[in-house]
């Protein structure tokens, strides 16, 4: 699995547009001609890089995901304990996506309107590989005896991303209920609270009653 450095300059710079237009004018709404003109590169050049549309999505979600498979390693790699590591795991994942809003966007809406298989192998692989690092964490806390043994693994990622999911599709609802009147406000809000909270509910699912 590439890392970003596999990128050139003229390539990230594609990247980087493309990721803005996906976001405003959705995957349909953009065409290669409107990134070249954007990016101020040549639709040849554009072309030879990333070959169709399809692809340059692909290229975009490697590009925006794979560091989070080294932040992964090193966590798993941590003089700490399986709860700890968990703990960091949810931050990570919830500072990513919550960094990186418009990819998950178009990602969200490609996936959920199912109008094209956009299932990519090597994305289905990252999120495979994401998994394991996970899998390493809870074996390790089953292992020293403080994680259940009956813990369905495949849905403690579901669990972490929907609930974060959920709370920012209905941000002006939750905005208004907590009064979160800035983006600021409703950031902070997520980096604390919510994170803190789906913490909560995986060390319930992961961690034998006392």
């Amino acid at each position: 699995m590439g890392s970003n450095t596999d990128f050139n300059e003229k390539q990230i710079k594609i990247l980087q547009v493309a990721e803005i237009l996906f976001a405003e004018k959705g995957f349909d709404g953009t065409s290669i001609r409107n990134i070249s003109k954007e990016a101020k590169i040549n639709i040849a050049m554009v072309s030879y890089y990333f070959g169709s549309k399809e692809r340059l999505l692909e290229s975009l979600i490697l590009y925006r995901t794979s560091d989070l498979k080294t932040q992964l390693d090193t966590l798993i790699q941590e003089k700490l304990e399986p709860i700890e590591k968990i703990n960091k795991l949810i931050e990570l994942y919830i500072n990513r996506i919550n960094c990186n809003k418009g990819i998950y966007r178009i990602l969200h809406f490609e996936f959920a309107t199912n109008k094209r298989d956009l299932n990519f192998q090597s994305f289905t692989e990252l999120k495979k590989g994401n998994l394991k690092s996970l899998e390493a964490i809870i074996v390790e806390g089953q292992t020293k005896g403080v994680f259940r043994k009956d813990i369905i693994i495949p849905l403690i990622t579901p669990t972490i991303l929907g609930t974060f999911f959920h709370f920012h599709m209905n941000k002006p609802f939750f905005e208004n209920l907590l009064n979160l009147k800035t983006e600021d406000l409703y950031n902070n809000y997520i980096k604390t609270n919510l994170t803190k909270h789906i913490q909560q509910t995986i060390k319930a699912l992961l961690i034998y009653e006392s």
